[in-house]
């Protein structure tokens, strides 16, 4: 009798363990492959619970909302699997949440491998890692789109080499809004920390590390302008810099955007200790009515700097105007 006893239960524990790890939670359905279980959501609102593991898969989302949610925060990684040359995720449905997930390692030819790509709806991304990889989050021209990041962390993401157009932790062309909070930036490899065209940002109470970066540039880029705020943050910029010349920039490559009544509030910034050369917390060309205020600024660094100002400001203007253009004959979704 001990010895069927003790069958039964092995039986019973090797089923467990080899459930498969994408199930919608609303139907109890599992299935072996995240596209699989993509495909069976469809139209519907529905969760996929990620059981623990590293999974080189990637999905195509075409409808519906679905909410990708790790049964255990921060033990379902994807790594590198790419859909349609572009990312793990490829999203154009009518929206999708991300909760607990890590994406690493991905890269594609362009240069631009993101563990999520938004091309359609909203996307709402909360307790995950995007890490080691040429962006994490990247979206083209996305009319109405909205993104929301809370309480995540980018790391070792960007690049700005091979003769191929700049990646970046974050990436956003021209949509509705982007809302960044309670998040973590560090160790950028090249380009912007977070580069955005939305019409209206929100970026507070996050941190940006550059101590340990690479050929970065911006903590946060908004090159056609933009409204909202920026609140709250911690910004440290690191000595190892392809621009060191400010810690946000606005309009730097066109004034598409309204950007009066932007605030820039109570962000703590600071350079890494030895560096000595000067920058600005906000390098702005916009001549718009900006909110500046109760700002804790270091040592050689200008609360505002005009980029209009002088022959470098022209330069600028005119680069900046150059680069614009063939950002609009790329539709938007280049960097």
């Amino acid at each position: 009798m001990k010895k069927i006893i003790v069958a039964v239960a092995l039986v019973g524990l090797s089923t467990s363990l080899g459930a498969a790890p994408f199930t919608i939670v609303e139907t109890g359905r599992s299935f072996e492959r995240l596209a699989d279980a993509v495909a069976a959501v469809g139209p519907a609102t529905q969760t996929i619970r990620i059981a623990p593991g590293v999974y080189r898969d990637c999905a195509i989302q075409k409808a519906g909302w679905v909410r990708y949610v790790a049964a255990q925060p921060r033990t379902a990684i994807f790594d590198g699997g790419i859909c349609e040359g572009k990312a793990g995720l490829v999203l154009r449905g009518g929206g999708a949440t991300i909760d607990g997930l890590v994406f690493q390692n991905f890269r594609v030819p362009e240069g631009n491998g993101s563990g999520i790509r938004l091309e359609k709806g909203r996307l709402v991304v909360a307790n995950s890692i995007f890490r080691d990889s040429e962006q994490g989050i990247l979206a083209g021209a996305v009319p109405g789109g909205e993104v929301v990041i809370e309480r995540s962390t980018f790391s070792h993401l960007g690049r700005c080499d091979r003769g191929l157009d700049c990646a970046h932790s974050l990436y956003f062309g021209r949509i509705q809004s982007v809302t960044i909070r309670r998040s973590r930036f560090e160790k950028g490899m090249g380009g912007h920390y977070v580069k955005s065209r939305a019409a209206r940002v929100d970026i507070s109470d996050s941190s940006f590390d550059d101590t340990h970066g690479h050929a970065t540039n911006y903590m946060v880029d908004l090159p056609e302008g933009s409204t909202g705020v920026i609140l709250r943050n911690v910004m440290v910029q690191g000595r190892d810099k392809e621009n060191h010349g400010a810690f946000i920039a606005v309009a730097a490559e066109g004034r598409n955007n309204v950007s009066d009544g932007l605030i820039v509030s109570g962000n703590r910034v600071h350079r890494a200790p030895g560096i000595t050369w000067p920058t600005a917390l906000l390098l702005d060309w916009t001549r718009a009515a900006i909110r500046i205020d109760h700002n804790e600024i270091g040592p050689k660094i200008e609360m505002h700097r005009d980029g209009n100002a002088g022959a470098a400001g022209v330069a600028g203007a005119f680069i900046a105007r150059l680069k614009a253009y063939v950002g609009r004959l790329a539709g938007g979704s280049g960097n």
